[in-house]
């Protein structure tokens, strides 16, 4: 049911974490540190540093905070991406986005609203990195 993957397309920290089962329901509070692909049904509120990967036969009812999202099953909710979301084909969204990048590919469905996030909105405990508003930074673009 639970397993890792080591491959090149791995989410942005690490491994891909999967959870399998067609059968199986998941409900709770998810905190994920890495990247994760889910194949079952999950309800909740799910939280990922990394890339959360919906899968073909993948059922999420949640509120999902992460970094980047692609959607290849079904996906209702409310979800903030810092980084890319993508609906490909078979992918199915009811619900609202708020990201910096959204794709939808021929196929996909969505139905809700987008809110575009701008770079210096992103909340600094979810951003890689030193914040644009970060004083050391100024100064340096500065000199």
């Amino acid at each position: 049911m639970f397993g890792k993957k080591d491959s090149e397309n791995a989410g942005r920290n690490g491994p891909l974490l999967t959870i399998m089962g067609e059968t199986a329901r998941l409900e709770g509070k998810f905190n994920i540190a890495e990247s994760i692909q889910i194949e079952c049904e999950v309800a909740g509120e799910i939280n990922v540093d990394g890339k959360l990967v919906i899968g073909e036969k993948g059922v999420v009812r949640a509120d999902v905070h992460t970094a980047d999202a692609l959607i290849m099953g079904r996906y209702e909710g409310n979800m903030v991406a810092t980084g890319n979301v993508e609906i490909t084909s078979t992918g199915r969204v009811a619900g609202n986005i708020e990201t910096d990048s959204l794709v939808i590919s021929k196929g996909g469905f969505f139905n809700g609203n987008v809110i575009k996030i701008q770079r210096a909105e992103v909340a600094p405990e979810r951003r890689a990195g030193p914040s644009l508003l970060d004083p050391k930074q100024i100064a340096k673009r500065q000199a």
